[in-house]
């Protein structure tokens, strides 16, 4: 590993606080250190108070920052003379220790600071790193780990055995730093959880995070367990949506909420599913307890969800402590699949969540194998992964955690760059919903960057098309639970008698024929939705009123509407709602230029604005308006209701 330190960079960072800020980056760029907000970083720093009287302070990490991109916003200031106080307590239960650092800030409006405060503050050293480097836990995780880390670090750092993170960690660390330090100590190893250093300038602490990780690296390479062979696995050829859907919704059913499913087949993670002993090294813990609230203890093999629900539940059975506080148990559906089909695929309520599960597994396959390669793997005992994961402080969390509307819910919307579609996508990523956009123009593909949202380039009259952006979905989000079909298009005005039939054909083509095969291939999936699909269309004013000239498209409209009903009815059976929606007026889309309204206004002998308002509530009516009814159609003020038609026109004389 090499340090990213530059003179140059660091210029920019000022002050104690700002080299703080600057190193935590660095650390936090090296995924190997640290993860999705694991890891912490400290400074000590003598500040004026409000009474004009010299104090210092630990600015630690707060909670729910990621070091990537830390600020000084994300630093929790706390009386440091306070925290050596409660350092010589013999008993502090964790919602006190927490308690204490809150009330002991001097920024009420900060963090709340890591459980790790109390460590860091004990440490004599003005700057303090800890990560959870891949290297150092891949060897504290073997049978022999602890005399591997004194041959590798020698009186160079101290070794502390696992003790939980919180209060009784600190007491620890304190006892044992106090006797152990030596002249030339610049880190500390907590066995089975991660490395620390420190010293006197940021730089200093940081490169010898960098070293420590290297030597744990060589030891690694010198041992030939470091670099893992290459794969060349291949995923399978075959469509694997429906069987995604259906273990999908086995998962939600386990849970008792819907989930997002990312399957991920690229050659690391198939040829580690496929691996003859995965059935031995996968299951013998994470590889760290802090990565145990996210992934759960180890991960399913195959799909049998009901079969690791019973295993899970044995497990809280025999570790539950028979003293303590009833604990909520928490859903008994696993975080991490492994099937030698489609590779591994992470569960999560959000697809950032199912993300961030995989990126920790990522790891943690390296890890295992490496330590396999080492000798073999051994993680702490069931006990202690267990207080890790019913810890109060992940209770607390639990109890107080609420959760979007649409979450762990995946939907798709076409014609979705521009106007209407757009509208529905931004709507529907409001309520939690994971969404995927399909259209025709490029744009598509970068409308966000995000994790809930998938971009697909899609010419939707093509059956192929169609299913291979179904296939996609299905692989990335799990299956699919809304359809919104808002592609299409409206031609030129043209009269009856002038319309060709290549015309006739190509809005039938795209706003009918598109429909009914979308609707098809996606009928399999929308009848595994756990919580029932539902199909919105957004068909038009046109369907009760139609306008002269514009017979294909009111035509069109009129059979899709037709489409929908039949099959509100021969779906109702497999749960699913369809239900649709008819706007009028819509003039903030792509079609409407400028010039366009002008044109039209001046034909009325009216203003743009009374234009846009020519309906009996004299309102506009906009993208976002057809988007947000659209979105409700999909949630549980419209779960009862099937086959409705919604008019969104402001009221128009000849509908009503």
């Amino acid at each position: 590993m090499n340090s990213l330190w530059s003179d140059s960079e660091a210029e920019a960072f000022p002050g104690d606080l700002g080299q703080r800020i600057y190193t935590s980056r660095l650390l936090g760029r090296e995924k190997s250190l640290v993860l999705h907000g694991g890891g912490n970083t400290s400074v000590k720093v003598t500040e004026k108070n409000l009474l004009g009287e010299d104090e210092t302070r630990l600015y630690v990490k707060g909670s729910g920052w990621d070091l990537e991109h830390i600020e000084a916003a994300g630093f929790s200031p706390v009386r440091i003379d306070r925290l050596l106080k409660l350092a010589k307590l013999k008993q502090l239960s964790d919602p006190q220790m927490v308690n204490e650092l809150r009330t002991q800030m001097t920024l009420a409006s900060a963090p709340t600071p890591s459980v790790e405060a109390i460590l860091h503050a004990i440490l004599p050293y003005q700057y303090v790193d800890h990560t959870h480097a891949d290297a150092v836990i891949t060897i504290t995780n073997t049978a022999d780990g602890l005399t591997r880390i004194r041959e590798i670090y020698g009186d160079n750092v101290v070794i502390v055995p696992y003790v939980m993170p919180g209060f009784d960690l600190a007491r620890r660390c304190a006892e044992q730093f106090a006797t152990d330090v030596r002249k030339n100590t610049i880190g500390m190893v907590l066995m089975n959880h991660g490395i620390f250093s420190f010293g006197k300038t940021a730089q200093e602490s940081y490169e010898r995070m960098i070293d420590l990780v290297t030597w744990a690296e060589n030891y690694l390479a010198k041992q030939k367990a470091w670099v893992l062979p290459e794969s060349s696995e291949k995923p399978q050829a075959k469509p694997l949506r429906r069987e995604l859907a259906a273990l999908r919704r086995d998962l939600s059913v386990t849970a008792g909420f819907p989930v997002i499913l990312a399957a991920h087949d690229d050659p690391a993670s198939l040829a580690f599913a496929r691996r003859d002993d995965v059935a031995i090294i996968s299951q013998q813990g994470p590889a760290t307890p802090d990565h145990v609230i996210r992934t759960k203890r180890v991960p399913m093999i195959g799909r049998d969800s009901k079969a690791y629900a019973k295993a899970y539940k044995k497990y809280f059975d025999e570790n539950l402590p028979k003293s303590t506080e009833p604990k909520t148990m928490l859903d008994p559906s696993p975080r991490v699949i492994l099937d030698r089909e489609f590779g591994v695929a992470t569960a999560g309520r959000s697809a950032k969540d199912a993300a961030i599960v995989f990126d920790i597994y990522a790891h943690t396959m390296e890890i295992l194998q490496r330590a396999t390669l080492l000798g073999g793997y051994k993680a702490l005992p069931a006990k202690d992964i267990f207080d890790v994961e019913y810890w109060d402080l992940e209770q607390a969390k639990l109890k107080g955690a609420g959760k979007p509307p649409f979450a762990g819910e995946i939907a798709l919307v076409t014609g979705a760059a521009s106007g209407i579609g757009k509208a529905c996508v931004d709507s529907l990523l409001a309520r939690g919903a994971a969404v995927v956009g399909l259209d025709i123009n490029a744009s598509i593909s970068s409308l966000y960057n995000r994790p809930d949202y998938l971009g697909l380039v899609c010419d939707v009259t093509d059956e192929k098309q169609l299913a291979e952006a179904l296939e996609k979905t299905a692989r990335t989000f799990g299956g699919l639970d809304m359809l919104i079909l808002n592609a299409g298009m409206f031609p030129p005005g043209c009269r009856i008698d002038a319309l060709g039939t290549a015309e006739w054909g190509k809005v039938m083509r795209l706003n009918l024929d598109a429909n009914l095969m979308l609707m098809r291939e996606a009928h399999p999936l929308l009848k595994l939705a756990p919580n029932g699909g539902c199909v919105v269309v957004i068909g038009s004013k046109n369907v009760p009123a139609p306008g002269p000239g514009a017979a294909a498209y009111s035509a069109s409209k009129a059979a899709l509407n037709q489409l929908a009903r039949v099959a509100a009815l021969e779906w109702g059976a497999d749960n699913i709602r369809i239900n649709s929606l008819h706007p009028n007026a819509v003039f903030d889309t792509g079609i409407w230029t400028e010039e366009v309204l002008q044109t039209r206004a001046k034909h009325y002998g009216l203003t743009v604005e009374e234009y846009k308002r020519r309906n009996v509530l004299k309102t506009e009516v906009t993208s976002r308006d057809v988007a947000e009814l659209a979105a409700e159609m999909c949630g549980p003020l419209f779960a009862k209701t099937t086959a409705a038609q919604v008019p969104v026109d402001g009221g128009n004389e000849r509908v009503i």
